[in-house]
């Protein structure tokens, strides 16, 4: 798949293949301007994807496709800060170059080399650390993304600290550093860079993946490798993986120092980052505990003999512990039935059978409660870029 097919499928699709908003797919709760002009589009190798912004592509899953734990590739939301995306043809001769001021020694990496290595299996949420950004009041600038900035999948590949071993990691390392192929447009645009604390990098469940779902990598998705970090939100998920740096210094640029922080305190959860931190704000790391109504959504109609809910739960890799769902907007709450967990950093799916119902509305909320006893809270928790908006997703349906 070429960069300029990625582009037609993301522009000429768009203009040609697009269903006017608003739809059933778009949340209402979005500002008028994203819902005017939201398309849903279907890029080469996709299916279905509502299209938020175009360069860079900001492609985001409809609500009705997270219905499972694993979410298909095709379906698989699409997150890029720069609209530069290499043709695949750039990749037939491809390595991955490993080196720095704390590696004993450079190396590089070929897919075949990477293939050679231990290989691993993990089921991991991949979720935009601004997912539901544009569902909060007031508004804050950035993408203004509904529910779908997120997706579930199996990824598959050698673990980093076994890619890093090839080039020998020296005992005064602090972070380990990432780049992609993917570039800005503009020249003063900071180049996406971001880094690892070396535990982080160097845990069990972190992994260079060279395939998704049992298949290669899509383009828009990391062709041909990227980084998998389950628990973490997707900003360290490096796309299009092409060089590794191990320092011992962090790494100072705009995407560490400024983007991607929170105020010091403000959330109770998050993995350390000591080279980062600071006593005003940190680096945004864990996944928040959240859940979601997959189905019925907003606006549906159901029958009075009642109807089984159903959705999904998640968190930082603690594990789910309890989902409850409202019939009745928060009033009461009931437990929800929980299936099998196909790991901790995966997503649980939940039902709930409602029973005969009377005419008129039902308002559905539901909550999850992680293995820490982190809970979503009843209210958004401020902070200037919208991250981590997981208060209890609402859905009202109309019984007939």
């Amino acid at each position: 798949m070429r960069r300029r097919d990625v582009m037609a499928g993301l522009g000429v699709l768009a203009t040609q293949k697009a269903v006017a908003a608003p739809m059933p797919w778009l949340s209402p709760d979005l500002p008028d301007g994203t819902r005017a002009i939201a398309r849903m589009v279907r890029p080469p190798g996709k299916q279905g994807l509502i299209q938020l912004t175009d360069r860079p592509p900001n492609l985001e899953t409809p609500i009705q496709a997270l219905n499972a734990a694993i979410t298909p590739t095709e379906q698989f939301f699409v997150r890029y800060h720069h609209a530069n995306i290499p043709e695949e043809k750039t990749f037939d001769n491809w390595s991955l170059e490993i080196g720095g001021d704390a590696a004993e020694r450079p190396a590089r990496l070929t897919m075949r080399q990477l293939e050679d290595l231990p290989q691993t299996d993990v089921t991991a949420i991949c979720l935009c650390a601004g997912n539901r950004r544009g569902l909060v009041q007031p508004h804050v600038p950035g993408v203004q993304w509904g529910h779908g900035a997120m997706g579930c999948a199996t990824w598959h590949g050698p673990r980093l600290r076994d890619v890093l071993a090839k080039a020998g990691v020296k005992p005064d390392a602090v972070e380990i550093w990432f780049e992609g192929a993917d570039t800005a447009t503009l020249p003063n645009t900071p180049a996406f860079h971001k880094s690892l604390p070396l535990a982080k990098a160097i845990a069990n469940e972190t992994i260079v993946a060279t395939t998704m779902n049992g298949g290669p990598l899509p383009l828009l998705n990391g062709y041909p490798v990227r980084l998998v970090v389950p628990g973490w939100t997707g900003t360290y998920w490096m796309k299009h993986l092409t060089r590794i740096t191990i320092s011992r210094v962090p790494l100072e640029n705009f995407w560490m120092k400024t983007a991607y922080r929170v105020p010091a305190g403000l959330f109770p959860f998050g993995s350390p980052f000591p080279s980062q931190d600071r006593a005003a704000n940190v680096p945004v790391t864990d996944i928040a505990v959240n859940s979601l109504i997959s189905w019925p959504i907003d606006g549906d109609e159901v029958e009075r003999s009642g109807f089984k809910a159903r959705g999904l739960a998640w968190d930082n890799g603690r594990g789910i512990r309890r989902v409850d769902v409202s019939l009745d907007d928060g009033k009461n709450w009931q437990s929800a039935l929980l299936d099998r967990e196909l790991g901790p950093y995966a997503f649980r799916t939940w039902s709930l059978d409602t029973g005969p119902l009377p005419r008129g509305t039902v308002s559905l909320r539901v909550r999850a409660i992680n293995n820490g006893r982190d809970a979503q809270p009843d209210t958004y928790v401020t902070n200037p870029s919208g991250y981590h908006n997981n208060t209890p997703h609402r859905a009202t349906v109309k019984v007939v």
